[in-house]
């Protein structure tokens, strides 16, 4: 997968989506962190911290950190960790 350039504008735009989020994320020990915009308007992120090893991490990246990007990004299509941690 291609990385597409994108302007600042545009990524303080993801970040300050995921700064809505983040509070929830650092008390429960986590973070997140972006790796790259794909060609195909993906956003890779990396969780941080207990964020990387949480059986709950899929369920958090689905209903928090995408909801949350989507909703301020509309250009992004899909939102992705590199890291999860499966159910169960």
């Amino acid at each position: 997968m291609a990385t597409i350039n994108v302007d600042n504008d545009f990524l303080l735009r993801i970040e300050s989506a995921l700064d809505q989020i983040r509070p929830y994320l650092e008390a429960d020990g986590g973070n997140v962190k972006v790796l790259e915009v794909t060609d195909d308007m993906t956003l890779r992120l990396e969780l941080l911290g207990a964020c990387g090893t949480c059986p709950m991490s899929t369920m958090t990246l689905k209903a928090g950190v995408e909801q949350s990007v989507l909703k301020a990004v509309p250009e992004i299509k899909a939102v992705e960790a590199v890291n999860l941690t499966p159910l169960g």
